[in-house]
């Protein structure tokens, strides 16, 4: 039977100063993507990538492209190590950029221009608050989402795993919805340093003037299905990406959705290329028996590359 491999990229929070820093000295294909980023932005991302400073690699309209290009060099580097096509790919919200790169849906340039848009877009919108819960007991979450209506607007942002997820929208709302969770016996509510309440409805503004921006890119069909966050759907149209790219920016993340409906065609090894291994840790909480492997600096790779050249018997 052959084996089905799924690539995930890693979205906002992933970064840290340093990231592709020994991909870049080690391999070409790493390098070609950073000093295309650089060229295609009018900024150096390498830079901002490799020195940092902190705070200004955690602002939206810098770590977006940064991620972007940090992990597509991880990708093209591993790649250039290993001739291997996934089933799929998938991104957790700016990931998908990756995923849909990895895919054939844009070229470098595209991607590049597509994410920066974006991030401009979505760092422009200020207020509203974000929090992580972490295993709130089954079933309490829709109630306590109602209940806490009454305050503000309050949705899910990102359906992380079934141990976690972000909950985004108003201030108080937020606050109201996170004590109430407690109340119901969740582990923790852990608020987010965000700039603004991202993938809810205060950015449906954004995902209006990104659908203009989208109209006018180069988007090809998906030669590899990539399964998208607004529906955990395995997506191939261009034009559907179209539809698509512009909603994902105000709707749910349905990451625990996105990775059971890989499990459930097939697929038993994911591997997470870009930086830090956030995604691996939330596979394994959907499906402990899910293979993971990482993929964001040379020894990872190296170790990736040993470990599935193995398992797959490629000489």
């Amino acid at each position: 039977m052959t084996k089905k491999i799924a690539f995930v990229f890693p979205g906002q929070g992933a970064q840290s100063v340093g990231m592709g820093k020994d991909l870049y000295e080690n391999f070409d294909s790493a390098k070609k993507v950073f000093d295309t980023a650089d060229k295609v932005l009018g900024k150096s991302v390498t830079s901002l990538c490799f020195d940092g400073p902190e705070e200004d690699l955690k602002q939206t309209v810098n770590t977006q492209p940064s991620i972007v290009t940090m992990s597509i060099a991880a990708l093209e580097a591993f790649k250039s190590e290993l001739n291997i096509t996934p089933t799929y790919t998938a991104g957790h919200s700016l990931g998908e950029y990756c995923a849909m790169y990895a895919s054939g849906v844009m070229d470098l340039e595209t991607t590049m221009l597509a994410i920066q848009k974006r991030a401009d877009l979505m760092g422009q919108v200020k207020g509203g608050a974000m929090a992580a819960i972490l295993n709130a007991p089954a079933g309490s979450l829709d109630e306590v989402l109602e209940k806490a209506s009454s305050v503000g607007y309050v949705d899910v942002a990102n359906y992380n795993s079934p141990a976690q997820v972000v909950i985004t929208g108003d201030e108080a709302a937020v606050a109201k919805a996170g004590e109430l969770l407690m109340e119901a016996g969740a582990r923790r509510v852990v608020p987010l340093a965000v700039s603004g309440a991202f993938h809810s409805k205060f950015l449906e503004d954004a995902g209006k003037e990104f659908a203009n921006f989208v109209e006018d890119l180069d988007i090809s069909s998906a030669s590899i299905p990539v399964v998208t966050n607004v529906d955990a759907a395995a997506t191939i149209s261009a034009n559907d990406f179209k539809n698509k790219m512009p909603r994902q920016i105000y709707s749910s993340v349905h990451w625990t959705q996105t990775i059971e409906n890989m499990i459930e065609n097939g697929v038993d090894t994911f591997v997470e290329i870009g930086p830090g291994k956030v995604l691996s840790g939330l596979i394994k909480k959907i499906n402990v028996e899910a293979k993971t492997y990482n993929v964001f600096d040379k020894a990872s790779l190296d170790a990736t590359v040993a470990s599935l050249k193995e398992e797959m018997a490629i000489v």
